[in-house]
């Protein structure tokens, strides 16, 4: 790899941590103490839906960090007969959750042996991770996971200011890193949010894509963290 790229920094959440097995765990284990006969599929998708529509909200500015954990589960036992939920027991059970949330976090597969593989043969390549979401969660995800140290640049939302696809948390991460955008390689799961939104940003964007959905012509693509260290091998 020639010097032109100098860093590479992930999306965390779906790149390098598997969140959404983490949640379904912690929903189930968490709702099964208040209603054993409960659709827990049918759970699991109505809370993956909401997360994702309270995060947006929270990334927007119009929710708190903790109003968005409120509304999420006051919506979910809502539309499950679970009742009226007021703040006080939306953060009780949160607690719960989250508790079971943290014990199942854990790194995908191919995360280590990509991170061997880059060391090895790129030992110079300055690591990081930027990230939408809460600045305290996503460090502490990311030692208890055991890759503060070999990720040590963190770049959050709630830090900058500014959310994916912003160009603006690109250029502060790039900025934080002394580099300029073309240097910095970009890695993420999602197509628009993470590597398209980096490319415009004027970094190399990466497409992550673990679900093999359909690939539109646009930023390289993996299917693996494990074609990473040849891929950068190509783009540089």
């Amino acid at each position: 790899m020639t010097p032109t790229i100098k860093a590479v920094l992930f999306d965390l959440d779906g790149t390098l941590v598997d969140h959404d097995t983490a949640a379904a765990i912690a929903l189930t284990r968490a709702l099964g103490s208040l209603s054993p006969s409960l659709d827990q599929a049918r759970a699991r998708r109505r809370w993956k839906e909401l997360e994702e529509e309270a995060v947006q909200h929270y990334l927007a500015g119009r929710l708190t960090f903790t109003e968005q954990r409120r509304l999420r589960i006051t919506s979910l036992a809502s539309e499950l007969g679970l009742g009226t939920w007021d703040a006080s027991r939306a953060d009780a059970w949160f607690d719960g959750y989250l508790r079971h949330y943290e014990s199942a976090w854990r790194v995908y597969p191919d995360v280590r042996p990509m991170l061997d593989a880059l060391a090895e043969r790129h030992p110079r390549l300055r690591l990081g991770v930027l990230t939408n979401g809460d600045a305290d969660q996503q460090r502490e995800k990311l030692r208890r996971v055991g890759l503060a140290e070999r990720l040590p640049e963190m770049i959050t939302s709630s830090e900058t200011g500014d959310t994916k696809p912003s160009p603006k948390i690109f250029h502060d991460g790039c900025a934080r890193l002394g580099l300029a955008p073309p240097q910095v390689v970009y890695v993420g799961d999602r197509l628009h949010t993470d590597a398209i939104a980096a490319a415009k940003a004027g970094l190399r964007g990466v497409w992550l894509n673990r679900k093999d959905d359909p690939t539109p012509t646009g930023p390289p693509v993996i299917r693996s963290l494990d074609e990473l260290p040849a891929l950068l091998a190509a783009i540089a």
